[in-house]
């Protein structure tokens, strides 16, 4: 099952990449794997249908009972069966439909096919959430394409923040039943559920995450409006995967908690509401999409009821429902897709006389509408009989209960899915008298590709139903599960003339009669008063939440920095420092000074940061600051973690020259106080007292602790993990979930850095924006400087700011730096050093060289991309944490390597040193990121000979500066 999943990923990522030169073959290529996954789960079906359930785990965390746990049991295989043969027909049929974008498009469908056969077999509460709102993220991106059109865009972001909203609630409810539980395995979670306390409150939560993923009313609005996507995403996402999450989380948690209550109330009243609502609004609808997307509302809501109810016929017939509705929906959506492929519009007001001119196309339509109708031999009618079978018995054995009630719901919801079945085929096929056929396009091939994949999908409607002892084979051992207060029921073709067949029959007449009092239907719901449109209310509350943030906002963010660091520290002061006044915690007397040492260097920090406060120029707080940066870093030195300061060391320097860069843009002086004596009174005890709180917190916590000292652990397992520096081994191996995160973390802030100079880019300009140096120098005796450059990027640079002397030393220590950071790389296991050390000195190297020569990417033959860099070493870090799993190992594990060569004796080496590489790449790629977002463009001669009409040499034309 891992195995398929990453399968997935891997071929979507390369999809992109293979598009600009295999065109539309890259659809194909996409739909082998889930056909591969399809046939994978064809291999396995008998035993897993005998009872067998393979499990596949690994741990994450497990201190933290953070573990995978997959699982394929009777519902996960039925569920796999269906997301992998539609995924497989759609992605074909995606060959022919889509005109451009195909590795995009095809990509996010693969990726999310791998999704969905994460979330179907996830064991775990909190995978299954994970895999939950993937599906959320890659069908916003399949929504909004590439921003095709604003209806586009605010389609995705609809159904991003509704299912996400629902998914967040959903989230809640799974840690309370898992803290209910004891446990977060959801088989061990249904075959013991917890009872009382807090479970209802769990159990509602998790239906409102079902509810909005399944598109049920009154948060059913997203799925309309989603309809703007893609023919191919429709007929995947939003009828055979996506909004079948909901159902499967149904499925998944009723045999445990359907007579809890107040599920079986909830979801009754929720699926049966949408079932005839929303088949109701398919009537009235004029596009065809949108026609079959309130007709997959109300049969959403029909499946949620059935799963919901929680008995084993009603589950046999919901897993057929299923079935049916995947195969003859999507079916529908495909068609929909080859009818507008073929006249250029989806309107039924539009659409005339197409059957006669496609009857195979009629034919397929025909069949699968029929399915949906609930007509024999097909397999929507084996679930049309089964549910009305089951009610039926339902309102005779119990009365009372409200099983009159479903079933004459779910005998409207049939009636009027007949209804709007015939309204789908009338409206794209039927000739209308008075009106021209409308015209079309011939495709040729293009449609036969297209056609195949349909065909497919109505031959798997009907031999799901003709083949109905198959079908009932692959359904039974779910529904087994569930209790049986009826005798159980069989799937067949004719029963006889049984009371199903009969209310069958009558809801198929009563939808026959609705669609010919239709037009009598519309003068009465015109002049009856419209309910509350669910599209309207979302864009109100979105309104009204707009309105209540920028209230908030405009009383909260005043705009003042001071105000809102006086208001985080004294918000520190209020909750620790009063935590920590009510409880009597003993504070030791620390001895003033281990080392003579100390004693200068906490001066220098102290002095420092008094001057600091003082100062108002801004070079000279800049400086300040370094140094107090420095004077920490050395208390670190002299308590002894050179790691520590060496990082400290590093880092302060370069932060140093990125200020100085910047501050070049910047008035010198800090500008006058603000606020009146009292206020900067208030600040100046505000930050005193932060201050105390920090350094009387530190003493407490070292007086507190109860257990052994987790360094115990570290020092004790250090040589398992191939070092001899406990800190580097803590970084890349023993938390190296922790240092993966934050370096993403550093690379995203990096290009938020990098996107807000942008934004301000005009600053760069008022920067290059200087007198010509003749104005700015006194005109001085100068030495030559020689035509050979040290620095090949120094010829770009004005004469009066070039320095031969820099750029020699430049030349020269280079290399020696960059040497010099790969040492610190390679180092860092057995000393002092690692992938953080290492970057930043070879972030040192290449700001020397900017500093010199104006450019930190002409170093190498080759320009280095600073993107490419950083990107690529988050690559490399991941790649290397994931690739222990390949070998049947713990994801960011680590494996010593032991070799001996003929020159340079015996070797050992950890595979964590891959992973401390990712890390020295993209912090190098930040260093080069920040220079050149930073660091004002320098206008070359050439450039400024264009502006002055001058030559290059002349010195009118050197406009830059440097720092």
């Amino acid at each position: 099952m891992l195995v398929l999943i990453a399968a997935h990923a891997a071929v979507a990522a390369v999809l992109p990449a293979l598009a600009p030169r295999a065109g539309r073959a890259v659809w194909w290529v996409a739909a082998l794997v889930p056909l591969a996954t399809l046939v994978w789960a064809a291999a396995l079906a008998p035993s897993v249908l005998d009872g067998d359930t393979p499990v596949e785990h690994f741990g994450w965390a497990p201190s933290l009972d953070l573990e995978v746990f997959l699982r394929l049991d009777a519902l996960s295989l039925l569920m796999t069966g269906v997301i992998s043969g539609v995924g497989a027909a759609v992605l074909v049929y995606g060959a022919r439909y889509t005109s451009e974008g195909h590795g995009r498009e095809s990509a996010l469908l693969l990726a999310f096919a791998g999704v969905m056969l994460g979330l179907v077999t996830a064991d775990n509460l909190l995978v299954l959430y994970v895999f939950w709102e993937l599906t959320t993220v890659v069908s916003f991106l399949l929504i909004a394409g590439r921003g095709r059109t604003r209806e586009h865009r605010e389609a995705a972001q609809q159904a991003l923040v509704v299912t996400t909203g629902g998914g967040l609630a959903m989230l809640l409810g799974f840690v309370m039943l898992g803290e209910a539980a004891g446990t977060y395995r959801i088989s061990e979670l249904v075959a013991d559920p917890p009872d009382g306390g807090y479970v209802p409150a769990a159990l509602v939560l998790v239906l409102v995450g079902v509810f909005t993923k399944s598109a049920q009313f009154p948060l059913h609005g997203w799925l309309p409006a989603a309809m703007v996507a893609p023919t191919t995403v429709s007929a995947y996402l939003h009828a055979a995967a996506m909004v079948k999450a909901g159902v499967y989380l149904t499925a998944r948690l009723a045999p445990g908690f359907a007579d809890t209550e107040p599920w079986r109330p909830l979801v009754l009243t929720v699926g049966l509401l949408s079932l005839v609502v929303g088949a109701w609004r398919a009537l009235w609808e004029s596009d065809l999409k949108r026609v079959l997307a309130y007709g997959t509302i109300s049969e959403l809501g029909l499946l949620i009821a059935l799963f919901g109810y929680g008995t084993r016929n009603s589950a046999l017939a919901g897993e057929v429902m299923l079935l049916a509705h995947a195969t003859f929906k999507a079916s529908l959506f495909l068609i929909t897709g080859l009818v507008e492929h073929h006249t250029g519009t989806r309107e039924i007001g539009r659409l005339s006389g197409l059957g006669r001119r496609r009857p195979v196309l009629l034919t397929l339509a025909a069949l699968a509408a029929a399915s949906m109708a609930g007509l024999p031999p097909l397999a929507g009618y084996l679930g049309h009989e089964a549910y009305l079978d089951t009610f039926w018995n339902a309102a005779r054995h119990g009365p009372g209960a409200g099983e009159e009630w479903v079933l004459a719901a779910l005998v409207a919801g049939s009636a009027l899915t007949a209804t709007y079945a015939v309204r789908y085929l009338w409206g794209a096929f039927a000739g209308r008298p008075g009106t021209e056929p409308t015209p079309q396009e011939d495709p040729g091939d293009r449609a036969l590709g297209m056609a195949v994949p349909i065909a497919a999908l109505v031959a798997a409607t009907l031999g799901l139903g003709v083949w109905y002892s198959g079908t009932e084979a692959l359904t039974e051992p779910y529904a087994a599960l569930l209790p049986s207060p009826q005798e159980p029921y069989h799937l067949a073709l004719w029963h006889g003339l049984s009371p199903a067949l009969l209310l069958s029959a009558a809801a198929l007449a009563a939808g026959l009669l609705l669609y010919r009092l239709r037009p009598a239907l519309s003068a009465v719901r015109d002049r009856s008063p419209r309910a509350p449109d669910a599209q309207g209310s979302y864009r109100q509350a979105v309104r009204g939440l707009d309105g209540a943030a920028a209230w908030l906002t405009r009383r909260t963010q005043v705009g003042s920095l001071p105000v809102y660091l006086t208001v985080l520290l004294a918000t520190v002061l209020l909750v620790p420092g009063a935590a920590l006044l009510l409880r009597d915690v003993p504070l030791p007397a620390p001895p003033l000074w281990n080392s003579a040492v100390q004693v200068p260097l906490a001066a220098v920090v102290l002095i420092t940061a008094l001057a600091l406060a003082t100062a108002r120029h801004r070079l000279a707080a800049a400086l300040l600051a370094g140094a107090v940066g420095y004077g920490v870093a050395g208390l670190f030195l002299v308590q002894g973690a050179p790691d520590l300061a060496l990082t400290q060391f590093l880092i302060e320097t370069l932060t140093l020259v990125v200020i100085v860069l910047v501050l070049r843009g910047l008035p010198a002086e800090l500008g006058v106080r603000t606020g009146s004596r009292r206020v900067r009174r208030l600040r100046l005890a505000v930050a005193t007292a932060a201050g105390a709180l920090v350094a009387v917190l530190a003493l407490a916590v070292s007086t507190v602790r109860r257990e052994p000292a987790v360094s115990e652990f570290y020092t004790d397992h250090v040589e398992e993990a191939g070092a001899h520096n406990v800190v580097n081994a803590i970084i890349v191996d023993f938390r190296a979930l922790d240092t993966l995160g934050e370096i993403a973390v550093l690379l995203v802030t990096a290009i938020g850095v990098g996107a807000l100079i942008g934004v301000l880019g005009g600053r760069a300009a008022t920067i290059r924006a200087r007198p010509p140096a003749a104005d700015r120098y006194e005109p001085t005796a100068r030495w030559a400087l020689p035509h050979e450059q040290w620095l090949p990027e120094a010829r770009e640079l004005p004469a009066h700011d070039r320095s031969l002397l820099l750029e020699i030393l430049a030349r020269l220590l280079f290399p020696s730096v960059l040497v010099l950071s790969l040492y610190l790389l390679y180092s860092g296991h057995l000393r002092p050093g690692g992938g953080f050390a290492g970057g930043l000195v070879a972030g040192q190297a290449f700001t020397l060289r900017y500093l010199v020569g104006g450019r930190a990417d002409s170093a190498f033959a080759v320009p280095l991309d600073p993107r490419l860099v950083a990107g690529g070493g988050l690559a490399l870090a991941a790649a290397a944490g994931l690739a222990p799993l390949a070998f049947g190992g713990e994801p960011l594990g680590g494996a010593l390597v032991s070799v001996t060569l003929p020159v340079l004796g015996h070797l050992e080496a950890t595979t964590t040193l891959v992973f401390d590489t990712g890390v020295y790449l993209l912090v190098t790629g930040v260093c080069l990121k920040l220079l050149s977002a930073v660091g004002p463009a320098q206008e070359t001669p050439e450039e400024a000979a264009g502006k002055s009409g001058g030559t290059p040499d002349t010195p009118a034309t050197a406009t830059g500066s440097r720092a």
